[in-house]
């Protein structure tokens, strides 16, 4: 598994919480906060050599992993420990809503980031199997020359409908622009984590 862990599990000091630890769950895309479990010993090492999350149910008293029953598992990419040592943040993709209530996160994010997310995991999914008849493998054919083409051609659209027709139009504009920039970082190794880190650092 390529989880990565800033501190070591032996960091972690597990008798504040006598044995259980808060574990805040991130979209390692979008930076949205998607749930909080809790963790002991046991669950935090199967989630470190299976690759997906598990918790420890304190109403039920055993393990269980996110997505056991719905399938909506949450694939780890990062563990990190505070510097407390007494809670845990793990990065993760979600392979569909998180909630139980089906929405994104179990803390009312909008549904519109999971949209950008989906996309952006669907366009990957198009570079890594390229299935015949597909637009976007298409597109990764061509190499970045002809992406960047794409992408200059949507942005001239953008500015000729925000100056000369429709709302609605700029919109569907909109739209065929960001799909195609995403086309052009998934082809340069960009994610959206490393987009959002960027546009945390410009908030300051």
């Amino acid at each position: 598994m390529g989880t990565k862990k800033t501190q070591k599990i032996v960091d972690i000091d597990w008798k504040k919480g006598d044995g259980l630890i808060p574990a805040v769950v991130q979209d390692t895309d979008t930076g949205a906060v998607l749930m909080l479990g809790y963790m002991n010993r046991e669950s935090l090492a199967k989630t470190v050599k299976t690759g997906n999350v598990w918790f420890y149910s304190r109403s039920k008293k055993r393990l269980w992993m996110k997505g056991e029953v719905s399938k909506n598992v949450l694939s780890v990419v990062e563990i990190s420990v505070d510097c407390d040592g007494d809670s845990l943040l793990i990065k993760a993709k979600p392979s569909g809503p998180t909630c139980h209530t089906g929405d994104y996160s179990c803390f009312g994010e909008e549904k519109n980031v999971e949209l950008f997310s989906d996309l952006f995991s669907l366009i990957e999914d198009r570079k890594k199997n390229a299935p015949k008849n597909s637009y976007t493998a298409f597109l990764f054919k061509g190499g970045v020359s002809a992406i960047s083409q794409k992408v200059e051609e949507e942005a001239l659209e953008v500015i000729k409908a925000a100056k000369s027709e429709t709302k609605q139009r700029l919109i569907e504009e909109t739209v065929d622009l960001i799909y195609h920039t995403f086309v052009l970082l998934v082809q340069k190794k960009i994610s959206l984590a490393d987009i959002g880190k960027e546009m945390q650092k410009r908030r300051k």
